[in-house]
This record gives structure tokens, sequence and C-alpha cells, in this order.
């Protein structure tokens, strides 16, 4: 990357990073403190503070060995996600220093400063800054700096400093041979043979080492001498769904704002296609020329990536927005997107699709007056039991259903049971419901449905129903149930 310059490498290090992360907004005054990680039906501890490793506590103790050994030790459950995305942002911080930043490991950044020590006062300097920084933030860190990734990880975990320039195999002598990241049965199978240390590996015949233990040592050996190229390969940063346009000279009236909206929504929508996917969620934020700004929030029912369809959608946001005394700055950010892969636009499937995005646009309209939560649909359950047959669902945030099945009819209106005077198991020639006199003209049924013992339901306490069709000579067309065990009728339902 650099002609004629070496390649200088630093690792940092943070031995403590869960329980750093964690103590920072949680602190323990100094008391010992551990995060705790379920293995094999057992918990034991993930990460310790200085206090607890103090006391003799390690990795992986059980918890039960660690409260023998100090009753008030503090623990909270670890959250790996969180701590691999706080590792993330602590790369994206030190790409201050240089813009070649990795991860390695669980709790290690790895950076090639190569060309950039000079922009910050030399190598001991940047050192220096990388540990006062980390030291402010309350994160345990440990550097190591050398000519490749192998010689920074060694000197990092097992001897904190710098080696200097071609200097490697004299810096790395004296260190452990775990400090080549190797296996730990490898490491032991290496001490059993007297290979403790890096140079007594070096000087070894390297035929009879591969032949016992493979090329892993070996690998790792010439990796760290720089036999063998590791680069530092950086992270790829997130893509940003966020345009930006400065006006110049004020606006505030709506037609203006929305033909700007129309700008930006051009290259944000691009940028959607490119990456394939769709926005949920978008924020046009207005900034007056008074210091003031507002922001016009728009919640879509689908993933969405077409401008033309997405610009109206915005109308009655902006016309509701305080303009003051004028608009200079638009910006668009697509707040949450979600995946949509490239979709069919001619033939048979877009045909048989075209009411999706009419349906869709429809829904965000109803949903930015009333919210999207409010506009719901009916979804088929898995459920023999009438009042369980379906389930309601956000229509914004659902898919519809066509699985719906029932092996006889029902009714159009489902209510909970409403009962009435009648005996017998079979429905009553005459009965009175909801203050109505009835007379049945014909009965249909019955129709047994037994409740679901596995999920417990109060109103299901009589057992079984005989569920009978009953069209009464009056118009009404009602589902009654008959409960044989504790004698009783309701009326559950009626058809349209």
């Amino acid at each position: 990357m650099f002609d004629g310059m070496t390649r200088r490498i630093v690792c940092m290090w943070f031995p403590r990073l869960a329980s750093d992360r964690a103590l920072r907004a949680r602190p323990v005054d100094g008391a010992p403190f551990a995060l705790l990680l379920t293995q094999a039906n057992a918990e034991r501890l993930h990460c310790l503070n200085a206090p607890a490793e103090a006391l003799g506590l390690y990795r992986g103790m059980s918890l039960a060995d660690a409260r023998a050994f100090c009753p008030d030790l503090i623990t909270a459950p670890a959250d790996p996600p969180r701590e691999a995305r706080f590792l993330s942002t602590l790369r994206r911080w030190a790409t201050r220093y240089c813009p070649w930043v990795g991860i390695e490991g669980q709790d290690a950044l790895v950076l090639d400063v190569t060309g950039a020590t000079h922009l910050h006062g030399g190598e001991a300097a940047i050192l220096e800054d990388m540990r006062a920084r980390a030291t402010r933030a309350g994160l345990s860190l440990r550097l190591g700096l050398g000519d490749t990734r192998g010689a920074a990880w060694a000197l990092a975990h097992h001897g904190e400093g710098a080696a200097p320039p071609g200097d490697g195999l004299a810096t790395l002598g004296p260190l452990p041979v775990e400090a080549l990241r190797l296996a730990p049965d490898t490491v032991t199978g290496l001490q059993r043979l007297g290979l403790r240390r890096i140079a007594d590996l070096a000087a070894t015949p390297r035929a009879p080492l591969a032949r016992r233990f493979g090329p892993e040592p070996l690998r790792r050996l010439d990796q760290a001498l720089g036999a063998q190229p590791e680069p530092v390969t950086p992270e790829p940063d997130p893509p940003h769904y966020g345009v930006r346009l400065s006006l110049p000279e004020p606006i505030g009236r709506t037609e203006d704002v929305m033909a700007g909206a129309a700008r930006l929504l051009e290259p944000l929508c691009a940028k959607l296609l490119a990456q394939e996917a769709g926005a949920r969620v978008l924020t046009l934020s207005l900034r007056r020329v008074d210091g003031g700004s507002q922001s016009v929030e728009l919640r879509l029912a689908s993933p969405m990536r077409d401008a033309a369809r997405i610009l109206p959608l915005f109308a009655r946001g902006v016309e509701a927005a305080e303009a003051g005394f004028g608009i200079d700055q638009l910006r668009l950010e697509a707040t949450q997107v979600e995946a949509l892969q490239v979709q069919q636009l001619g033939g048979p499937v877009a045909a048989g699709a075209a009411g999706g995005p009419a349906l869709d646009d429809l829904v965000t309209r109803i949903g930015t007056r009333i919210g999207l939560e409010n506009v719901q649909r009916f979804l088929p359950a898995d459920s023999h039991i009438p009042e369980r047959a379906f389930s309601i669902a956000p229509a914004a945030f659902s898919r519809a259903a066509t699985g719906w099945h029932a092996p006889r009819p029902r009714p159009l209106r489902l209510f909970p049971p409403e009962p009435i005077a009648a005996t017998g198991p079979r429905p009553p020639g005459r009965f009175r419901w909801r203050a109505m006199a009835l007379d049945t003209a014909r009965a249909t049924g019955p129709e047994r449905i037994a409740p679901e013992w596995w999920l417990p339901d109060d109103n299901w306490q009589r057992g079984v129903r005989d569920y009978w069709q009953v069209e009464t000579r009056q118009g009404r067309r009602l589902w009654l149930f008959h409960t044989p065990q504790q004698p009783g009728w309701f009326v559950q339902g009626e058809f349209a």
C-alpha cells in the first residue's frame, strides 16, 4: 500500500470489554462485578472487572464457586450481541487514527497505521492518545505495535509495547508460544516438547513440526514474522440513506417544499434500489432561517423505493408544517429500511400483483391520519374454537392470508355468548333474545365443538357445545349452542 515504507500495525485489545460496557451504565464503585453466561446448563463467569480478578476469580468459573470465594460478587447477565455492537462502535471511533481498521476476535481491534502516525505526533504519541481516550471512556486497554498483525496481537496480549521496525523476532522471541494465536491443545503439545517461547519454535526444524502439529503453528509464526501476508481488512460501513438540499433563498410555500422533496427522493430511491432495500420510515427535516427545524415523519405500510408513489404521501405532513420566516435546507433520511428484492415489472407475475401497491398506498394514507397500528386485518388461526379461529394484526406489518377454512358456515357477526331461556337438547320453538320474541322456522345441526384442553379458557367451563343454525320467522338467522353438561342455551353469532 505504501511503497518503500515499513508496515506498522496496532492491536487495541480490550480485555474487559463486556464488563466495562456494562459498568458504564451501572457503576459499582469498586465492588467485584462479573457478567454471567449460561454454558452447558450452568452459569459461568463471562467477563470480570479488576476487583473481581484480584480476588482470584477467572473467566469460565462457575457461579457457585465464585460465590464461595466472593459472597459479595455483583452479577448481571451477559449480552453478546450488544457487546458485538459496542465493539463495532469502537471500530468506527478508531477510524480517527487511520482508515484501515478491522475487528480482531470478540474484544480487539487491529489498525494499519502505516503512513498515519506522523499525523498524531509519532508512534509513541498515537499510542498514548489511544490509552488516554480509552481511560476517559472507562475502558481497559492494552496496546501492541509491530510490523505485522500477528506481532501486534502478541505484544498486546503477552507483552504490551511496541516492536522497533524490522526487529520482529528479537522482540517476539521471549514471548510464550500462545502469543501466536494457537489452539490450546497445540500450545500444550509444544510445551511438552520444551518449545515454550516463540524463539524456541523459530529455531526448531520445520518439517518435524509440520508432521506432528500440521501447518497451523508454522503459518502463525510466518504471519507474525512477516513471511506470510495477513492484511487488515476494514469492516464496510453500512449504507447511509440520507440526502440533503441547501437552498440559495428561503422557501415557504407547500408546492416549493414538495418540489424540494421530489428532488431528494430521486437519489435516495436510487440508493435503495442499488442496495435492494426499501424504506419503511422516512423523515423529512425542514430547517428554518431562524435556527428552528421541523420534521415530517412518514411511516409506510410496506417497504417502498418508488419516488412517484412516496411523494404524494408527504403532502399532509408538509401542509401542516410551519415555515416561519422561510426554510433554507431540506434533509430526507430513511430511518428504517427493510430488504426489498428486485420485482417483476411485466408479464403474468406482475399482473397478478397489480392490486398490492394500491392497497399499500391506501393503508399508508389512512395510517398517517389514525396511525398505522389502527389499520388492522383479520388473519386465520389454527383453532376450531370460533373465537380463536382468527387473529387481528396491523395491516402494515402483516400480509393478507388465504388459508381461511371452515368445515361449516360461520356467522358474519360473532359476540360473547348471550343466554336465553330454553330447555331440552333441541332449539326452542319460541324464545326471547335482546327484548325480541322470536319463533324458530328451521334449525340445522348440531355441530359439536369440544374445548381445547391445552389452552384453558374460563368461557368454556361448561364443556362441549352443540351449535345450531336457527332461522326465525322474523328474519333473524342466529347461531345458538347448547351445553349438555350444564344444560343451557346461548346465542353467540348472527348470520348475514
